[in-house]
């Protein structure tokens, strides 16, 4: 074989190669639910910048009744479907480890997985760098949401939701 035929069968392999990675991250952001730039966070300017001109065309709605704060968190799902935890003051860890408010004994929960806040009458929840992603409802969480009674929050197996 010549030199040159060796060179472009290297450069043929080099570029396989990096067709093959670029396969496998592909694959892997996929599985892992890591779809580039947050999409929930690119939509917000351009809601804004249309806002102000429909903003002042539309009549003031009245103000939304006073919420009353969920006080219980019950998982409806899983190994340990009819758990209650009362809600308190204080943020709610969730995760397989023992210092978890909620310990979950499920597989796809990372040790601190996720957390439940209050803040006014409203609670958030955050996922803390889970390997598996935490959902609410159908959709995978990317930042801290406001959750309303009654949506499924899902880690792994287990569902759970607020209740007041």
């Amino acid at each position: 074989m010549s030199e040159l035929t060796v060179t472009a069968i290297r450069f043929g392999f080099l570029i396989l190669l990096w067709v093959m990675v670029a396969l496998i991250i592909g694959a892997l952001r996929r599985d892992l639910g890591v779809n580039g730039p947050r999409r929930a966070g690119s939509a917000a300017p351009q809601a804004a910048r249309g806002s102000s001109s429909r903003a002042s065309a539309a009549p003031a709605t009245p103000p939304a009744p006073a919420r009353v704060r969920p006080t219980k968190l019950v998982v409806t799902e899983g190994p340990q479907a009819g758990t209650v935890v009362e809600l308190a003051d204080s943020p709610v860890l969730l995760g397989r480890a023992q210092e978890s408010t909620l310990v979950l004994a499920d597989d796809y929960a990372s040790g601190r997985h996720a957390r439940l806040f209050p803040q006014g009458s409203r609670w958030f929840i955050e996922d803390l760098g889970s390997t598996n992603g935490t959902f609410v409802g159908s959709e995978p969480l990317v930042r801290a949401i406001p959750v309303e009674p009654g949506t499924p929050l899902r880690i792994g197996k287990t569902v759970f939701e607020l209740r007041n």
